[in-house]
Parts: structure tokens; C-alpha cells; sequence
């Protein structure tokens, strides 16, 4: 069990390494699921000298039927370059709900081959609280980057690869999805999309691992973790677009557990195609 984290920093320690040369703050920031807008989020507060990370355009395969789906590595390496990113950028991610879409932009770096990504735990949530400045001020100018990304497909799977799993009893999949969305007895909030879950799937709603959307203690994440039998399983997390399913992915590296993957489809894709099983509570 790791005992320091090392994918999570405070407001506190980034407060403190503000004016550290190599550091690279990016806002993730997007629209909650309930709220399908594609429109860049306001940035009206934002920590100085943050860079915006957008998800939804030049951080995804905006090709693809369905939203927020991993990117090419030419097009990451484009974009990334463009926000300065250098191949020894330490960088910092966050978002305006505390940790929702900063753990996707995580998860990408880490799938492009950047491993020095760290969440700030909270967010500009608890940036705030702890009093530290923000700043509306438009992002200032920077040189273009160097990072080059090199894509490692293992972090992901595709739907293919999760009907092959299904009847697997040493893999598990995990839903981030809300509690209600996951049994079904709701509406999906993307049209079309059919309710329920992936079959012999459990929830763990990724609501569940936050407190004012600061990441739990390890202990109670591996309370949480332990009782949905995940001991010696490979996890595959799903949620409703690849989006809070990092979320999940990123409490489990806190927990050193490593054979995991993230459904990049998730529902919007397994709830789109109607030849998948599913299951309601």
C-alpha cells in the first residue's frame, strides 16, 4: 500500500510552487454530463498562469461518434505542443467541480507517455476556500512545446474488448456513473442512449471516492475498493463518456493496483448499440 501520493497534490503545495520554472497548470474544465453543451466553460476565475486543457475538442477524437474519445498521438503531440508542454513539463491539472474532468486529463498524459501529471486535489473549489488568489486575466503568451506523445493503447479498452470480458470472473468492471443511472431507473441524459448497465458490471459511483470533491484517504478508498471484491482482478472502468471513469482510474493508482483500464466508449457507446447485453437493478 503506497503511503504518499504521487498522482494527487494540494492547493497548498501548488500554492507554494507557483513560480517553479518546468510547472505547467492546465484547467480541464467541462460541462457535467447533465449539461451536453459543447462550449469552452467560462474561465472567468482560474489560477495564475493556467493554460486551458479542452477536452472535448483538441484533446478528443472529435471524429469519432461518440464524445471525449482518446485522440491520435499526432493530435495530442499538436495540442499539447501548443499549450507548451515540453517532454520536462511537470504538470497540474484541475477543474472548477474538484476532481471530475482533471482526472481524464490526467489519464490521457499518462496514456501519451508524460508521467510527470499530477490532480490537484479539489480543484479551484478548494483553491478557493484555502483563500489563495484567482485571477481572470486571458492566458499569457508561451513558446510552443517539444513533447512528443507516444501512445500506449493498454490503458484503454474498447467495446470489443469488454464483450470479451464479460464471462472473465478475474476482471471486474467498475461504473462511475450515479447510483440511479447505473440501476436504470433513470432516464440516460444523452438522447437515445438505453438505461441500465453492462452486464456482471458493479457501481462505483465516482461521487463515492470524493468529500468536497477531495480524493478520500487511502484507507477509506481501499475500504471502498475491497468491498466490491476487486482483490487480484484486472478493473475496467466505465462511466458515462470516459470522462469520471479516470476518476476511478486515478484512485486506483493511489492503491498501487495496475492492471487496470479505462472503457474509453463507455455508455455512450455500450447504450448506443443495442446488439450489447444489459442489465437494470
Amino acid at each position: 500500500m503506497v503511503t504518499e501520493r504521487t498522482n494527487i497534490k494540494s492547493v497548498a503545495w501548488l500554492y507554494e510552487h507557483l513560480n517553479t520554472e518546468n510547472i505547467i497548470i492546465l484547467d480541464a474544465s467541462m460541462p457535467k454530463a447533465t449539461a451536453i453543451s459543447a462550449e469552452k466553460p467560462s474561465l472567468e476565475k482560474r489560477i495564475k498562469g493556467t493554460r486551458f486543457f479542452d477536452i472535448k475538442t483538441a484533446f478528443s477524437d472529435t471524429s469519432s461518434a461518440f464524445p471525449n474519445t482518446v485522440p491520435s498521438a499526432e493530435k495530442f503531440t499538436a495540442s499539447a505542443q501548443k499549450l507548451g508542454i515540453n517532454s520536462d513539463s511537470m504538470i497540474v491539472v484541475y477543474d472548477s467541480q474538484g476532481i471530475y474532468s482533471s482526472a481524464r486529463a490526467w489519464y490521457l498524459f499518462k496514456a501519451m507517455g508524460h508521467k510527470n501529471v499530477v490532480v490537484l486535489d479539489g480543484g479551484l473549489p478548494a483553491w478557493e476556500s484555502a483563500g489563495f488568489p484567482v485571477t481572470s486575466s486571458d492566458e499569457a503568451l508561451h513558446e510552443q512545446g517539444n513533447f512528443q506523445a507516444t501512445y500506449d493503447a493498454s490503458y484503454f479498452y474498447n467495446a470489443t474488448d469488454v464483450l470479451s470480458k464479460l464471462q472473465d470472473t478475474d476482471t471486474l468492471i467498475l461504473d462511475a456513473r450515479a447510483q440511479n443511472r447505473f440501476d436504470g431507473s433513470v432516464e440516460e441524459p444523452r438522447e437515445g442512449l438505453r438505461s441500465g448497465h453492462i452486464p456482471s458490471s458493479r457501481s462505483m459511483p465516482f461521487t463515492s471516492l470524493l468529500q468536497d470533491g477531495i480524493l478520500l484517504p487511502t484507507s477509506k478508498l481501499e475500504t471502498i475498493f475491497n468491498s466490491k471484491d476487486t482483490q487480484n482482478k484486472a478493473l475496467v472502468f466505465t462511466c458515462g463518456s470516459g470522462v469520471t471513469a479516470c476518476v476511478l482510474a486515478l484512485a486506483a493508482t493511489e492503491l498501487d493496483l495496475t492492471n487496470t483500464r479505462v472503457y474509453d466508449g463507455s455508455w455512450t457507446e455500450w447504450g448506443s448499440k443495442h446488439e450489447l447485453p444489459i442489465e437494470k437493478s
